[in-house]
């Protein structure tokens, strides 16, 4: 007994999960690569992956009903359209006499109507709008000058509604110069608001906005859907756009800002000239909006369902034809389809298999998805709504023929508003809002969709091997640290020198100079708004003048914070604190990412193809100069290379040019597009200062670290 007391205690073993935490750190290299190979061979196949759209909510009920809509309502629509048309022709017209014209129509129907004024919002950077509400900044000055728009909205009560809900219809025309097609959506939504003024069904409220876009579609939306949610008073207590009377005659109406009920969805209706040689009409549809923000898939999946079976519409989502014709792309989806094709031999029930032509159209459209999403700008006027967590879609009827329109408006006005009938018809039949289905999703054709739980696996594949390598170079460089010190420390000549103390605090250093460059970065982020009050100054001289400011910037902050670039200081193991920089920045890397891909997947999905690469390849260049092999050589190429690529202006022209073409581009396009993302508060703008800057900047640190 004695014996087994006094016998050391065996031991203990570390827990399985540990044993598998040091295995991954140990073996980072060979882990990151089968990760990352992993990530884009998931991303490749997401296609591949995509499920049949299918309606979750069975009150929508698509199609249980038969349209409404008659000849005599296509008729009455064809007249009104007619007059509008006819107002481009006449020599006395002016800006407001289709908005009258319009409320007139609508007060005739028996509905109710009422005029907001509205002037274009100044595009000034404002940083505390991405921190708020919707933006409530408008152009208050000199509001009472000739240089306004006109919204005329139209309203019907609900007989079998409590006014609580309401659905929204938005047809956006320019009311100094209505072309063919805005005069065509007018007279879609006049033919249905004729018909849904006598209907006995409808218990939600409907709205009908036609946005005067002489000022831009998203302009006067926004404007109408900021007074209707956040009125702003004058010092009487009167709406400061707001305007009870018409336009034309000053003949008085009854309410100054009609409202409706809490939207349960919104419908943006637009018209455009189709191809000669298209065989039927075809229906866009729009989804994206601000912040990779996307509506219920069922609002799409009943569009798509009533378009398709109902009007005999061919449905398309966006897709980049700069795809469709790559022969990579090819090559790939002739890989994919013979591996279905073993798949199905070997077990018939692995449903695998993809054509070739079907793989290629849902690459296209899948890539067309994650680009617009990443932008963080919608797609169209349905991105307002979104800010306000309305679902919203826009439908672009592309028509044969438009120009010619005399042979065939009957049948244009039908098809389109027996569609818009029937998807109002659906929405009325909610007892609540859209909450079925999915809100994160991304499209590979128009009835199929990838949902977050697939996709989000190559986001995570990719940014897996972050951490580990992050602890790997943690792990190594305090350990050859270590080494470092203990040989000082047991010189002769250091014998009455201390050993150093806290040796595992180092990376504090490494923390202090990655905690600065952020800080630079939210500098950098605040900059255009200083930029901004210079009036008229070209695209270019304001990015140019971005550029230099921030590299000012930066050199001031690190006078001033006294930051550690140099690390200098640290004499005897300068030459391995290169890895602790790395490591911090590798952790700030991937907490970066992580945060951002619950905004905003997209923006997360392609920062995080460009970042990984970057990030887990950066080494001093001096390093690799004094080994002198093939293979210190490429790593140094691929490293100078990654670090021009991935400068955002660069990345932005590249990913553009490479999605979208560059025949058309110029270099003050990344403030263009700069400008844009203030506009709509997207995080994007965010991302790209506060961490893709950053990390890139930490980067280029590493490389020309001195060693």
């Amino acid at each position: 007994m004695e014996t087994m007391a006094d016998a050391e205690p065996a031991k203990a073993k570390p827990r399985p999960i540990i044993r598998l935490g040091l295995f991954l750190i140990s073996h980072s290299f060979i882990v990151s690569v089968a990760c990352c190979a992993a990530g884009v061979f998931a991303l490749l196949l997401l296609p591949v992956l995509a499920k049949n759209t299918y309606i979750s909510e069975n009150a929508l009920m698509p199609g249980s009903a038969s349209p409404m809509l008659s000849n005599d309502d296509v008729s009455r629509a064809r007249i009104f359209v007619n007059k509008v048309v006819s107002f481009d022709f006449k020599t006395d017209s002016s800006s407001i006499g289709i908005q009258d014209l319009v409320a007139q129509h609508i007060t005739d129907l028996g509905g109710e109507v009422n005029f907001h004024k509205f002037l274009p919002q100044v595009n000034k950077f404002n940083p505390l709008h991405f921190f708020s509400s919707p933006d409530q900044g408008i152009a208050q000055e000199n509001y009472t000058c000739s240089s306004y728009g006109i919204n005329t909205v139209g309203f019907i009560r609900a007989p079998r509604g409590d006014g609580k809900e309401a659905i929204v219809l938005v047809t956006p025309y320019n009311s100094v110069k209505t072309s063919m097609g805005e005069a065509l959506s007018l007279g879609i939504a006049y033919s249905i608001f004729s018909l849904l003024t006598r209907v006995t069904w409808l218990a939600k409220d409907i709205i009908w906005l036609a946005a005067d876009s002489q000022h831009g579609e998203y302009a006067a939306v926004a404007a109408w859907l900021r007074e209707y949610h956040t009125p702003s008073f004058d010092g009487s207590g009167r709406s400061l756009f707001e305007s009870n009377a018409s336009p034309k005659t000053g003949r008085k109406r009854p309410n100054d800002f009609l409202r409706a009920g809490t939207m349960a969805a919104a419908l943006v209706i637009k018209v455009t000239d189709g191809s000669e040689k298209a065989e039927r009409d075809v229906l866009n549809l729009y989804a994206e909006a601000s912040n990779g923000q996307m509506p219920n898939l069922d609002l799409i999946n009943v569009v798509n369902y009533l378009a398709v079976n109902g009007q005999r519409l061919r449905v398309k989502v966006e897709k980049l034809g700069s795809l469709l014709d790559s022969w990579w792309l090819r090559s790939l989806a002739e890989l994919f389809h013979k591996l279905g094709t073993v798949a199905r031999s070997l077990n018939p029930q692995w449903n695998f298999g993809i054509s070739v032509a079907e793989y290629i159209e849902g690459t296209a459209t899948l890539a067309s998805s994650l680009y617009n999403q990443a932008l963080g700008v919608p797609t169209g006027p349905h991105g307002v709504f979104r800010d306000y967590q309305v679902d919203a879609i826009t439908m672009e009827i592309s028509a044969k023929r438009v120009a010619n329109y005399k042979n065939r408006p009957n049948e244009l006005l039908l098809q389109g508003g027996r569609l818009v009938e029937g998807v109002i018809r659906s929405v009325n039949n909610l007892l609540e809002k859209f909450h079925q289905s999915f809100f994160l999703y991304l499209l590979t054709s128009p009835n199929k969709f990838v949902s977050v739980g697939v996709y989000m696996i190559p986001f995570a594949l990719l940014v897996a091997p972050l951490p580990m390598v992050a602890a790997s170079l943690f792990a190594d460089s305090t350990r050859r640290i270590s080494g470092m010190e203990t040989k000082v420390a047991s010189s002769p000549a250091s014998s009455d020198i201390p050993a150093i103390s806290f040796r595992s605090w180092r990376w504090l250093h490494a923390a202090k100079t990655v905690f600065i460059v952020h800080i630079w970065g939210a500098v950098v982020t605040l900059l255009p708004h200083f930029l901004s009050l210079v009036q008229d100054s070209p695209p270019l001289i304001n990015l140019l003048s971005w550029i230099i400011l921030s590299a000012f910037t930066l050199l001031i902050l690190q006078a001033i914070l006294g930051s550690s670039f140099s690390l200098l200081h640290m004499n005897g193991t300068q030459g391995m604190e290169w890895t602790l920089l790395k490591s911090v920045t590798i952790a700030a890397a991937c907490t970066g990412l992580c945060i951002m891909s619950v905004i905003n997947f997209a923006t997360a999905e392609l920062g995080t193809l460009m970042l990984v690469p970057m990030c887990s390849m950066a080494r001093p260049l001096m390093l690799d100069a004094k080994a002198k092999t093939l293979k210190s050589f490429i790593r140094a190429a691929c490293n100078v290379v990654l670090i021009f690529l991935v400068f955002p202006p660069v990345a932005y022209y590249l990913w553009k040019g490479a999605l979208v073409g560059l025949d058309n581009a110029r270099v003050g396009d990344f403030w263009n597009w700069v400008e844009s993302l203030w506009t709509w508060n997207s995080a994007t703008y965010i991302y790209m200062c506060m961490v893709h800057l950053p990390c890139w900047v930490l980067c280029v640190h590493t490389l020309v670290y001195p060693c």
